[in-house]
């Protein structure tokens, strides 16, 4: 009896399949980094070389997006996708400002931001890993990693552009606690809350806790921070980050944003860093340019109205406020900051200082942009209350 032919063993799914489930399981309620997660979780056998692949494959897509036929199969889209990646980081130049202007984003944000080259460039750049080593230990962090490069000078010397591949939630040094994985222009509004030891302080939305973590090594582990948020996983994630990081100056509170506040305490400084669009984290996030609405705008405009209002009241006298969002829009911003010190005369405006670019005047309102540094575009506003009220 003839034995039939071996058929080829096929090695599970290609890239561009595993990266076609993703995008098509991915909207508005189900953001594209975590169906990424969900469905490398789930298939069989893949490597971290195949889901470093699949992950550039999916934001490719949503990077691209305004250039692929959305009426081909997916697969098609994707490589077409990946083909403008490569293009545009072997040229720049070979794509006209005003293809870029109409097709990056979508067309709603000309009515909130100014759209200009510069911005939208940076958008379609591939995005930077920072790292913020523990204080004092920016160099000896990347000789251990390699493959790191120190933003600067001063405070910069402990924010690391990350360069290689390898997954950096296994190496030694992250398990020990000696860096995080966060954005230089987060790292940045630690650096304007600007902390003292002994002090008390309040991080009024905290999330999972990168900033909270930031203050707690600029107060050198000494005096206290509140940290609280509405959502209580959140409140659990920052727990386990703050055990490994070894931080312990800290107490957690759920908090919905409410004239109720967590605890009576009156703080030295209350770090509002709100929801918002986050039209500042789109060059790291693709797939949130296709599925934040213009009327999110103004409902996290009005929520910020809030979260501010119900936190001032917090601010001891000779205390400061600190407001901060990862977006770029003027109802968020600068109208947002407006509207505040209306409303709140007895806190006075602070002028800050850029501690990302030096040399800069010092300004009201500091943005701190995404096409200046390969980073998180951010706003931040501080307010002082009287050493009377």
């Amino acid at each position: 009896m003839s034995e039939r032919p071996a058929q080829p063993r096929r090695e599970g799914p290609t890239t561009l399949e595993l990266a076609a489930r993703v995008v098509a399981g991915s909207d508005r309620e189900h953001p594209a980094d975590g169906v990424l997660r969900e469905v490398l979780r789930t298939a069989r056998g893949v490597s971290p070389d195949k889901a470093r692949r699949v992950s550039e494959a999916v934001f490719a897509y949503f990077r691209w997006r305004g250039w692929v036929d959305r009426q081909a199969p997916l697969e098609t889209q994707l490589r077409t996708a990946l083909e403008c990646r490569r293009a545009y980081a072997e040229a720049p130049g070979s794509f006209a400002d005003a293809d870029l202007l109409s097709r990056a984003v979508p067309a709603w944000v000309k009515e909130h931001v100014e759209v200009t080259p510069a911005w939208v460039r940076s958008l379609q750049q591939e995005p930077v890993l920072w790292l913020r080593a523990r204080p004092g230990q920016g160099r000896a962090l990347a000789a251990e990693l390699g493959e790191c490069r120190a933003a600067g000078g001063g405070c910069l010397a402990d924010a690391l552009e990350y360069r290689g591949t390898s997954d950096l939630f296994r190496t030694p040094a992250f398990q020990g606690g000696g860096f995080e994985i966060q954005d230089l222009h987060s790292q940045a509004v630690g650096w304007v809350c600007d902390p003292q030891p002994g002090e008390t302080w309040w991080d009024a939305c905290a999330g999972e806790g990168g900033k909270t973590l930031h203050l707690s090594d600029l107060m050198q582990n000494r005096g206290l921070i509140w940290a609280s948020d509405v959502a209580e996983w959140r409140l659990r994630r920052l727990k386990l980050r703050a055990r490994r990081a070894g931080v312990f100056n800290y107490r957690l509170a759920h908090w919905e944003g409410t004239e109720r506040l967590p605890t009576r305490t009156r703080f030295d400084g209350v770090l509002v860093d709100a929801p918002c669009s986050n039209l500042g984290t789109w060059g790291r996030n693709p797939h949130a340019r296709w599925t934040t609405r213009p009327e999110d705008v103004q409902e996290l405009a009005a929520l910020q109205a809030r979260l501010l209002a119900h936190a001032a009241p917090a601010v001891k006298p000779g205390g400061r406020l600190v407001y901060a969002v990862c977006t770029v829009t003027a109802a968020e911003t600068v109208s947002r900051a407006a509207a505040f010190v209306e409303a709140h005369p007895t806190l006075r405006r602070e002028r800050l200082r850029d501690p990302v670019e030096a040399g800069k005047a010092d300004q009201a309102d500091l943005f701190l942009r995404s096409d200046a540094r390969r980073a998180n575009g951010m706003y931040v506003a501080v307010w002082r209350r009287g050493n009377c009220a």
